[in-house]
């Protein structure tokens, strides 16, 4: 138990955010990850030791697809928007912050998951290519291919959502 701890315990904020991203639900991401963490725990005899952090985020990435498989529909749920205290203190701010947010999770969410889980491993998470490899279970070549349509189209779609 405690090997299990040291190893995967500092992912979880990483694992929930991935599979959040991926469900669209924070309900099914809390389910996803506490499945993963089972998974992992009864397979951790498997685990080679060598990156806990991809390892654990490639579980979690297969069950939010098996989540979404799953799915009869995968709603947005709004996210809590994180706000500075200098926008806190502007209405004017805050409106604009909010805005800003909801669109980006509307076009991150607009984005198909395998678009979007490599801008959340990447752009979010900060994984180097290598490691997204790993979780993806694809080459580097076509996680870079992926990330840069997946960027591109979230361009696309963000000037689509200006006003």
């Amino acid at each position: 138990m405690k090997r299990f701890e040291a190893l995967f315990a500092p992912h979880l904020p990483a694992a929930y955010n991935l599979a959040r991203w991926l469900t669209a639900s924070d309900a099914a991401a809390h389910d996803v990850v506490q499945e993963s963490a089972y998974r992992a725990f009864k397979y951790l005899d498997s685990f080679d030791g060598a990156n806990p952090r991809a390892w654990f985020l490639s579980i979690v990435r297969n069950e939010s697809m098996s989540w979404l498989r799953l799915a009869a529909h995968t709603p947005w749920v709004a996210m809590d928007d994180d706000i500075s205290d200098e926008a806190a203190l502007n209405p004017e701010g805050m409106a604009m912050q909010a805005e800003h947010a909801h669109l980006l999770q509307q076009a991150l969410q607009a984005l198909a998951p395998g678009y979007r889980e490599v801008i959340v491993l990447k752009d979010l998470e900060g994984l180097p290519y290598k490691d997204i490899a790993q979780v993806t279970g694809v080459p580097i070549g076509t996680v870079m291919s992926r990330l840069a349509r997946a960027r591109a189209a979230l361009r696309v779609h963000l000037q689509g959502l200006q006003p």
